[in-house]
């Protein structure tokens, strides 16, 4: 994940429209937003491009004749600008804030849905950090910047020739001796831009490792404490701390220059004016100027810096958003590996058109699974990297298959694709005698049961936990689904009974209880296929006993897959599989594999005479044969 972060704060890449003018097309839904903001950043500009001139005209006109009824209206006139001026602020601020709460919430909208559309092979190489990233953080910073950089794109833009405009029409000489300060005013402000976006960036990645450390620190503190490494872990805390304090500073100090330097540049323009200026209303004619002339040359001078900043600032943000706007339209572009072909999807629109049938799936097709076939299946995660050869089984209704081997033989894969998480690069895997690519994917994989070996449990009561098999379920079947998986005595037990809440990831409850919870939420949702892997591994035997007996109801009538880390677990499936290296060396049912004494044989052996000798784990030992 670390990698991963530092890669994307490192992005230095070029400007790329194309991506720009995808994403802006989240922005249609908005048009009426984003119309107001350019309409007000527009008369933004003409207001302060006008106030300026009425002060001047004001302060000649005062000048002349006193307090005459033409300044009564010029007051009035100039009263009424600050007003709709206020005015203007106040709707681009609706506006803007309309524009990037709408934009965020239908830019992360869209990419959690995409997340929930994608097949598991996109998330191998991604990791949870990665993810929650591009709808949290990246999604922000693009629906903030879209709004505001409008408007001050066009706001600065016309402002700047707004002045430019009205100074050449007052006196251009005057104005080209004021605008010598533009060069200095771009120049200054692109350097510094740049450099206050590589502090930024060096802040962001820092903190993300300070942030990565500190949350290792906490959920790792019995390691930490159990190897005595406190102390290593505080300098290594606090050589990142040293790092995140000299890039904060170093972004500080670029701050606090930039922004009087650039106000002494405007300054320079007001000096400019006022020396050229006032040197000219002191030798009568020599300038053509007035006095109020003099101050309206003036504020401009004042007035030019600002939207050169807020635009240059907007364009290094810009640039520094470029990776999160390829990263979030990357998200969004993606397609899933796994979908429905043109053909189910026809299917599945012609069936919905018409009268719904008693036994049949969304389809149109048969809803009961009677056989799984593996028909000579393959697989590689990459290419050449075969992890399963030539694979074959059939299996019906009412059998479990268990599935024996080391880690990295094959055993995840088989049920991957059984689930169709995966799909095989060779051979088929047939539902009721046909490709199970030509059945709904949707209503394929709501046909399974998956017991992990750490069930997943979300915040929340056990009840909702159960319920989340099925939604519309009652509490009295949530009840009968926990009974039929002995987990209603522990739970009731409980202070709360079935409300008691779980906690993150069921961290209130023993790991056996969490598999109670899990076990009755799966035979809430009545799967036709049942797939457990490893699901009584982490736990004690008596434990075991509890939950072995809530698997066999569980499986009962369905097609199991049992992955097994204790083969005492797995006496009584109908076949079990050996599998090294891709391919399946044994089978047959417990009783015929004991009878050959091969590798079953010895895995079995030696696993009972570990059970039985913890303390003498090289006594030889001989076991029962059923």
């Amino acid at each position: 994940m670390a990698s991963e972060h530092l890669m994307d704060e490192d992005y230095q890449g070029r400007f790329d429209s194309q991506v720009w003018r995808r994403l802006l097309t989240h922005a249609a839904p908005y048009k009426r937003q984003l119309l107001g903001l350019t309409v007000s950043g527009a008369y933004l500009a003409g207001v302060e491009t006008l106030i300026p001139y009425m002060t001047g005209q004001m302060i000649d006109e005062a000048s002349r004749s006193g307090l005459t009824q033409s300044l009564y209206t010029y007051g009035g006139f100039y009263l009424g600008l600050q007003v709709t001026f206020a005015f203007a602020i106040w709707m681009f601020i609706m506006w803007a804030g309309q524009t990037a709460t709408g934009v965020g919430y239908d830019l992360r909208k869209a990419g959690f849905q995409r997340l929930q559309e994608l097949s598991f092979s996109y998330y191998d190489t991604r990791s949870t950090g990665w993810l929650v990233s591009r709808l949290t953080s990246d999604s922000s910073k693009l629906s903030n910047l879209l709004p505001w950089f409008l408007l001050d794109l066009v706001w600065g833009s016309l402002l700047i020739l707004g002045i430019t405009t009205a100074m050449l029409w007052l006196h251009w000489k005057l104005a080209l001796v004021v605008m010598t300060i533009i060069p200095m005013l771009v120049g200054a402000s692109v350097y510094f831009q740049k450099k206050l976006l590589s502090s930024s960036r060096r802040i962001r990645k820092t903190n993300s490792l300070l942030t990565s450390s500190f949350t290792e620190a906490v959920m790792g503190v019995r390691t930490s404490k159990a190897l005595v490494r406190e102390e290593a872990n505080t300098e290594e805390f606090q050589d990142l701390s040293t790092d995140m304090y000299t890039y904060t500073v170093r972004n500080a100090l670029q701050s606090a220059v930039y922004l009087p330097l650039i106000t002494s540049i405007g300054s320079i323009g007001v000096g400019l004016a006022l020396s050229v200026g006032g040197a000219g209303i002191a030798k009568t004619g020599a300038m053509g100027l007035s006095f109020g002339q003099l101050i309206t040359f003036m504020q401009y001078a004042t007035l030019l810096y600002m939207p050169i900043q807020e635009m240059a600032r907007r364009f290094t943000e810009l640039q520094s958003a470029q990776a999160a706007a390829e990263r979030i339209q990357d998200l969004l572009d993606t397609e899933p590996a796994i979908a429905d072909s043109p053909d189910v999807q026809r299917a599945i629109e012609a069936y919905a058109k018409v009268e719904q049938q008693d036994g049949l799936a969304m389809d149109g097709k048969p809803h009961t699974i009677s056989d799984v076939t593996f028909d000579n299946v393959s697989f590689a995660y990459k290419k050449d990297e075969t992890v399963l050869q030539s694979f074959n089984l059939h299996v019906k209704t009412g059998q479990t298959i268990a599935l024996v081997g080391a880690t990295g033989s094959g055993k995840s894969t088989i049920v991957n694709l059984l689930a169709r998480f995966y799909e095989p690069t060779e051979g088929t895997v047939q539902v009721n005698g046909e490709d199970y690519k030509n059945r709904s994917l949707h209503w394929y994989q709501s046909q399974l049961g998956v017991m992990l070996q750490k069930p997943h449990l979300f915040r929340g009561s056990i009840q909702e936990n159960i319920r989340y098999g099925r939604l519309d379920a009652t509490d009295e079947e949530i009840e009968e689904a926990a009974k039929k998986v002995n987990a209603h005595s522990f739970i009731r037990k409980l202070a709360d009974g079935y409300k008691t809440d779980v906690g993150e990831a069921g961290g209130n409850l023993s790991t056996g209880q969490r598999q109670l919870i899990a076990l009755a939420r799966a035979l809430l949702a009545d799967p036709q296929i049942v797939i457990m892997d490893e699901a009584t591994s982490s736990i004690d035997t008596e434990t075991e006993r509890i939950i072995q007996e809530a698997i066999d109801k569980v499986l009962s009538d369905r097609i199991a897959f049992v992955i097994a880390h204790r083969l005492s677990t797995i006496r009584s499936a109908d076949t079990i599989l050996v599998i090294q290296k891709g391919h399946v060396i044994e089978r047959g049912s417990h009783r015929q594999l004991m009878q050959r004494k091969g590798h079953y044989y010895k895995l079995y052996t030696r696993q009972f005479v570990q059970e039985s000798h913890p303390t003498n784990l090289l006594t030889p030992a001989t076991t029962p044969e059923s």
